[in-house]
C-alpha cells in the first residue's frame, strides 16, 4: 500500500505561514523555512505587544490627570486619595478623558473633591 502523505493539508498549513509573512523582507517572505522561525517570532511579540499596550495606556492616562491636577494646586495621588475618601468611583480612562476633552466639568470635579 503506498504512504500517504497528505499533501494538501501541508501545502496549505505551508501557504498560510507564507501568508502571514507577507511584507517582510528578503527570504523573510518566501521561503517558508525562514518565514516559520519569522512568523512565530512575531506572534510573540504580538501577544506581548497586547499586554504592553494596556500599561502604556494606564501611565498616559496617569500622566494627562497628574498634569491637569497640578494646574489646580494638587498632586495626583492626594486627587486620586481624595476621590476614593469621597467615594467617586471615576477609572483613569474616565478622568484623563474628562481632563482633556471637558476642562470645565474636570475642573468641577476637582473643586468637588477638595
Amino acid at each position: 500500500m503506498p504512504r500517504s502523505k497528505n499533501a494538501v493539508a501541508s501545502r496549505a498549513r505551508r501557504k498560510n505561514i507564507l501568508k502571514q509573512a507577507k511584507g517582510f523582507y528578503g527570504k523573510r517572505k518566501n521561503v517558508y523555512t525562514v518565514a516559520k522561525n519569522i512568523v512565530e517570532k512575531g506572534m510573540t511579540y504580538s501577544y506581548v505587544g497586547r499586554k504592553l499596550k494596556k500599561r502604556e495606556y494606564r501611565t498616559l492616562w496617569i500622566a494627562r490627570i497628574n498634569a491637569a491636577v497640578r494646574e489646580e494646586g494638587l498632586t495626583y495621588s492626594q486627587f486620586i486619595n481624595a476621590l476614593s475618601v469621597k467615594g467617586v468611583d471615576l477609572n483613569r480612562k474616565v478622568l484623563a478623558d474628562l481632563a482633556m476633552n471637558e476642562p470645565e466639568s474636570f475642573k468641577a470635579l476637582i473643586a468637588s473633591v477638595k
